[in-house]
């Protein structure tokens, strides 16, 4: 039979090395258990796991309480993808031994998979968060997903995906479950507000924000504008319409932009994005006055964000300050070791005080991430529509 699923000889072999259960046998008994365990490990070594679940049947007709050669056949079965077969096998070695989590995660992969979703539910939950290898925590975790999304409990299944994240950052399988998780969640969560209260200054807000993922960006700022004219007290409503207003890019959406900046900072004194994007304007319009007091404050409200480190650092190179501007640069590159303009900022600052080779390393570094984004932003743009990049990555 073909094995499936994930590498399964070293489950097997886990078992293998358990202390065998013989408290009641005789010697001759323990000495033919022994026999079969041993040919049970060489077959496995050879990729035979069909004569290694012979032995292990055989061990367990000589002692039904065996809770090693019950754990190794279940297991062998279950990834042979005969789950049907190994539940009773892992359900026995469980009873025996309730620690055997391991098994018990298998054990709920196969009730899942069989159609008895209500006890694997229960056998998944047990041995979930007790779970350590990586693997079988993944597998056992998207199974668990899967039975609370079909039951409505997005909450519980975004806690399985959180974790899932962590455990597996570049895994493509999660990444896409947490996608689908959060999708679903969002969806939900805007058909609810819709109706309990359709006409609020929040259903406005959650509306243009859909409406500015879709790039529909002047139906966004109505419906930002109307959520302010019900509630301009709602946390953080001024910046995103700030954000969206200078996506426009014209003179009025400009001016407009910088008012509801201005009226972030009153509304909150810490909101230190609102504090860099008002030095992004200033610096613009040449008063490195007042960008240097934006940038400053920004730094303090939050000195681990790149980007106030980097406006920080474009006023200091304006004011020939190369050392302070350096330092700004290379702490906003160990906060985002993949910031274009970080690169290119720096490869000007090196070439100017002529260290031309570390220039160069900055300037290709530059092209390689400016090149990264550029395909990113086309791939959003393609998935929705638009993309809203908050970090200036032009060179000017």
């Amino acid at each position: 039979m073909k094995i499936v699923g994930f590498g399964f000889c070293c489950w097997v072999c886990l078992y293998l090395t358990l202390p065998t259960c013989l408290s009641q046998s005789s010697p001759d008994l323990q000495k033919q258990i022994q026999s079969h365990n041993q040919k049970a490990a060489e077959y496995l070594k050879n990729s035979q796991p069909d004569l290694a679940a012979s032995e292990f049947k055989s061990i367990i007709d000589l002692d039904p309480g065996n809770v090693d050669a019950r754990g190794n056949l279940g297991t062998i079965l279950f990834f042979q993808g005969a789950y049907k077969d190994a539940i009773p096998q892992l359900r026995t070695a469980v009873k025996f031994k309730p620690t055997l989590w391991k098994t018990e995660a298998l054990l709920g992969i196969a009730e899942k998979r069989t159609g008895d979703a209500d006890q694997a539910r229960l056998d998944l939950e047990k041995a979930f968060s007790r779970i350590t290898e990586k693997k079988i925590k993944i597998e056992a975790g998207m199974e668990l997903i899967e039975i609370y999304s079909h039951s409505g409990e997005l909450d519980k299944a975004a806690a399985v995906v959180a974790v899932l994240r962590k455990l597996a950052p570049t895994d493509a399988n999660v990444l896409y479950t947490a996608y689908r998780i959060y999708s679903d969640l969002t969806d939900d969560s805007l058909l609810s507000l819709s109706m309990v209260a359709p006409q609020s200054a929040r259903m406005n807000q959650a509306m243009a924000h859909e409406l500015a993922k879709r790039g529909s960006t002047a139906e966004s700022i109505n419906d930002y504008r109307e959520a302010i004219k019900l509630d301009p007290n709602i946390p953080g409503i001024h910046f995103e319409l700030a954000e969206i207003l200078r996506t426009a890019d014209t003179p009025e959406s400009r001016q407009e932009a910088e008012a509801e900046y201005k009226a972030a900072i009153q509304a909150n004194r810490l909101d230190e994005q609102s504090q860099c994007r008002l030095g992004d304007i200033a610096l613009r319009a040449d008063d490195l006055k007042a960008a240097s007091e934006y940038y400053t404050k920004a730094v303090q409200l939050r000195p681990d964000d790149p980007d106030a480190n980097i406006g920080l650092a474009k006023v200091m190179m304006s004011l020939n300050e190369s050392q302070k501007a350096e330092e700004l640069l290379k702490r906003a590159l160990e906060l985002d070791p993949t910031s274009a303009l970080a690169h290119y900022r720096l490869g000007i600052l090196y070439r100017q005080t002529g260290r031309i080779a570390d220039a160069k390393h900055e300037f290709e570094e530059y092209e390689k991430y400016k090149k990264m984004k550029e395909e990113l932003r086309k791939l959003y743009h393609n998935f929705n529509g638009t993309f809203i990049n908050k970090e200036d990555d032009s060179p000017n």
